[in-house]
């Protein structure tokens, strides 16, 4: 049976976007700006496998639930969250939002755009840190590129509640 939650305001807030798009700075602002907790699938599978589990799309998925039961306890306080992991497809953000609607709580979804071009640009800075130790993200070449590129699906405007544009790099 699914619980809903009244009497609260907090939200979900799902940060939508292709690798090194600028999601987890663009969470962080959100994080500070609506005093949220962060809740990220990539802070934990580094945190827990440094990047590399032998079934990693079955650790992720496993770990992305996780966040979306912690992420109820969270609501229920009265905070809202942020939850930084992508949702790459029409139907992870349809479910995401299923799943929050059903319980009762306001859910939007943050899309960020960006442009080839500074997007290739965050992707050199991001492995130029990665190769001198000043993050512990991954390394993006070219098949994870390829491997990312592939499922991902621009969000059409009616699925989406914030549309914000990454022109920095």
């Amino acid at each position: 049976m699914t619980e809903t939650i009244t009497e609260v305001e907090a939200k979900a807030i799902l940060i939508c976007g292709k690798i090194c798009s600028g999601k987890t700075t663009y969470a962080k602002k959100i994080v500070k700006e609506n005093r949220a907790v962060l809740l990220s699938c990539d802070e934990i599978m580094s945190a827990l496998f440094g990047w590399y589990s032998e079934n990693f799309d079955e650790t992720q998925e496993k770990i992305i639930q996780y966040i979306f039961n912690k992420s109820l306890d969270i609501i229920k306080i009265g905070v809202d969250v942020v939850l930084d992991f992508g949702f790459w497809s029409k139907i992870k953000r349809d479910e995401a939002k299923k799943f929050y609607k059903d319980r009762g709580i306001n859910c939007e979804i943050h899309y960020i755009d960006v442009d080839e071009n500074i997007w290739r640009r965050n992707i050199e800075k991001r492995n130029r840190a990665v190769e001198n130790s000043e993050t512990n993200d991954v390394f993006v070449d070219d098949n994870l590129i390829d491997k990312c590129a592939g499922p991902f699906e621009i969000p059409d405007l009616k699925e989406i509640d914030v549309w914000y544009k990454n022109d920095w790099i």
